[in-house]
């Protein structure tokens, strides 16, 4: 059958294999203009507010897709949300985790069963509804690439209705508190170089201690440090080597302070 939700399955570094599921429709839809977005650049007539709402139910196809793909794939370790955009932007997400979830229970899996995961920018979390839904999945990886305003709006170019980093962070910390015992929160930080002399990236000093300060403040149950893998929205960034990213799990580490955390480079 064609397919209208799901691609891959695919090898994701942070992942492994991953069965990605689109829950909005087929254009990039985001709060975010992020100059490193590995999708492209947010059309200026899709970059919303965190509080927009787009209403797309699933179809009877989406069960039926999902069967006809995870029933050939038993090592499967993921069945991910997100991708073309701030997938939290629909506020039918719920429905289709249900059947995402009746789908892999009724299958039978070569070791454990693929997690639920989903992808969030975490611009939409500082809303009590959205954090209720995002709860429900069992690995979350929020992205937090930035811990001041100035880097914020440099990089993440967020809608104008976006609350502040502070308040980005401070929902994640809510959300943090609110998880099941069972599910668990990773934090995304992409770090980037930029060719350009007037653009100063996030791979700063004082952005990547506000950003160690503000993740011992989340504490997460992981921690992700990543760069572009693939062509970037814009063509000045480029990714930071893995001396760097090694620096940088140093001083997040020492920041930190708590072995319970994974600092993971990828």
């Amino acid at each position: 059958m064609p397919r209208e939700y799901t691609y891959g399955p695919f090898l994701s570094r942070r992942l492994g294999l991953s069965l990605g599921v689109n829950v909005l429709a087929n254009y990039k839809l985001c709060t975010f203009n992020c100059v490193y977005c590995e999708i492209g650049l947010t059309k200026k007539e899709n970059l919303v507010s965190p509080e927009f709402k787009i209403n797309i139910p699933p179809s009877s196809n989406f069960r039926k897709e999902l069967m006809s793909i995870l029933k050939h794939v038993p090592h499967l370790n993921s069945i991910t949300f997100g991708y073309n955009g701030e997938p939290t932007l629909n506020e039918n997400i719920l429905d289709f985790l249900d059947i995402a979830i009746d789908v892999r229970d009724d299958l039978k899996w070569t070791n454990v069963k693929p997690l639920i995961t989903l992808f969030t920018n975490s611009s939409t979390l500082y809303i009590d509804e959205i954090r209720e839904r995002v709860r429900n999945f069992e690995l979350i990886l929020a992205k937090l690439d930035v811990a001041n305003d100035v880097d914020f709006k440099r990089t993440n170019r967020p809608h104008h209705d976006t609350p502040k980093i502070e308040m980005i962070i401070e929902s994640l910390k809510k959300l943090k508190k609110e998880l099941p015992k069972k599910h668990k929160l990773a934090i995304q930080c992409l770090i980037f170089n930029s060719y350009k002399e007037d653009f100063i990236p996030n791979n700063n000093s004082i952005n990547i201690l506000n950003l160690a300060n503000a993740l011992k403040s989340i504490n997460p149950d992981i921690v992700q440090i990543y760069s572009t893998a693939r062509i970037p929205a814009e063509y000045f960034v480029f990714s930071i080597d893995d001396d760097r990213k090694r620096e940088i799990s140093s001083i997040f580490k020492n920041v930190i302070d708590d072995d319970r955390i994974e600092i993971n480079i990828y």
